[in-house]
């Protein structure tokens, strides 16, 4: 059976070798950018965070969040490894879950997914830009922007998302689908950065903290998270920024971060620590006072939004002014203007419409021997190895065509 497959990328690669364990299978890979794999080189600023060891359906995103169980279940994560075993690519799990390749670079990822797909007989066509794809009366025909003509018994689509436009990102996949006949839902960038106000974090540009991030509107917390942040002269970047992204890129007008950076110590606790320094350093500025506890730019703006003078001394502050202090560092409040866009963004939010699809096969019920995996379904998962997985899990179905055993 001649596969064909539009899209090079982490699922389409998978899709590919997925495919090739059936012997009578032969697979064309039509990959728009000059090389096959450019994204996945990016992903975990160049490390690869190839998958989590915590996954569950509560990581992921969607209009039907539950069309991933069956692709995350039969393709799992310890499958996944040991598939990545055999293709010879060793992998190390952080206390996080996180999990990456030993060699801490993506680059052996890439190589060992192009090193297989070369063996197993994969005919790789780069620079190669689908512009149209016609549902055939024994398959489907595939056209290039140069006049090239491609077909397939079967088709696979995996030509990822709008985001990371440098990386290869596009609409392409969705202008493909909806020729024939698919719908998507509505597009938005997932894991980016978080715009704010920028009156204090300009000041604090470049800086890193670990907090504990609140994402709040109409006094109600929407989403919060735990770890670093960093931030920028435009906001906030960082793993947990990434995460609160996709609830900030939907909630509109109102919104706001809160960032507890003294999750492990309460109001009174850290009170009594602030009175302690009083007593012992009376003589010590304002400015100094969060020495040791936090970063000293991110210490001086918290005294300066709690309404003290950097060069007063610590002798002169009342507990009141201490509580003040205190209460700015458990709730440091930056008000949301936005998020960033589709170029900055890791991931897609949005995508074909799962309803159209079968979920134990990726099948589409509108094109039989159509099928669809990665980033291009409405399934988009949090920071962490998530979309990863979803890319091998999906791929790995989508690869099986309907046949064949895979659960």
């Amino acid at each position: 059976m001649k596969v064909l497959i539009i899209g090079g990328g982490a699922s389409g690669m998978m899709a590919a070798l997925s495919a090739l364990e059936n012997p009578n299978n032969t697979v064309t890979l039509l990959e728009r950018q000059s090389r096959v794999g450019k994204k996945l080189l990016a992903t975990g600023n160049g490390r690869c965070n190839l998958t989590n060891r915590n996954i569950r359906l509560s990581h992921y995103h969607g209009e039907q969040p539950e069309f991933a169980r069956f692709a995350l279940e039969s393709f799992y994560v310890g499958r996944t490894l040991a598939f990545f075993e055999r293709l010879g690519l060793l992998t190390v799990t952080e206390d996080s879950g996180k999990v990456y390749p030993l060699s801490d670079q993506a680059s052996s990822v890439l190589d060992v997914l192009r090193f297989a797909l070369s063996a197993q007989g994969a005919n790789i066509v780069t620079s190669c830009d689908i512009v149209e794809v016609k549902h055939k009366a024994r398959g489907y025909e595939a056209l290039s922007a140069t006049g090239e003509t491609y077909f397939g018994d079967k088709l696979i689509i995996a030509c990822g998302g709008a985001a990371g436009k440098k990386l290869g990102g596009s609409k392409s996949g969705y202008h493909l689908l909806e020729q024939l006949g698919h719908g998507t839902t509505a597009l938005f960038p997932s894991l980016t950065q978080i715009k704010t106000d920028p009156t204090y974090v300009k000041a604090l540009k470049g800086v890193r903290a670990d907090a504990h991030v609140r994402l709040r509107k109409d006094d109600e917390t929407l989403q919060d998270s735990f770890g670093e942040v960093q931030f920028t002269d435009f906001g906030l970047s960082g793993p947990e920024a990434f995460t609160l992204s996709r609830a900030a890129a939907t909630g509109g007008e109102g919104q706001e971060l809160a960032l507890d950076f003294f999750r492990e110590y309460g109001d009174s606790v850290l009170l009594d620590m602030l009175q302690e320094k009083r007593e012992k350093l009376p003589e010590l500025a304002v400015e100094d006072l969060f020495a040791g506890m936090l970063q000293s730019r991110l210490g001086r703006i918290i005294v300066k939004r709690a309404g003290l003078k950097y060069q007063t001394k610590l002798k002169e502050l009342t507990d009141e002014q201490l509580l003040a202090c205190v209460k700015t560092g458990k709730w440091f409040t930056l008000e949301v203007t936005g998020v960033m866009g589709f170029d900055s963004a890791q991931v897609t939010a949005g995508g074909a419409r799962t309803r159209e699809f079968d979920a134990r096969t990726l099948e589409s019920t509108k094109n039989p021997g159509l099928f669809v995996c990665g980033e291009l379904l409405d399934i988009d998962g949090d920071c962490g190895g998530f979309n990863l997985q979803w890319a091998w899990s999906s791929g790995f179905l989508a690869g099986k065509l309907g046949e064949g055993e895979y659960a």
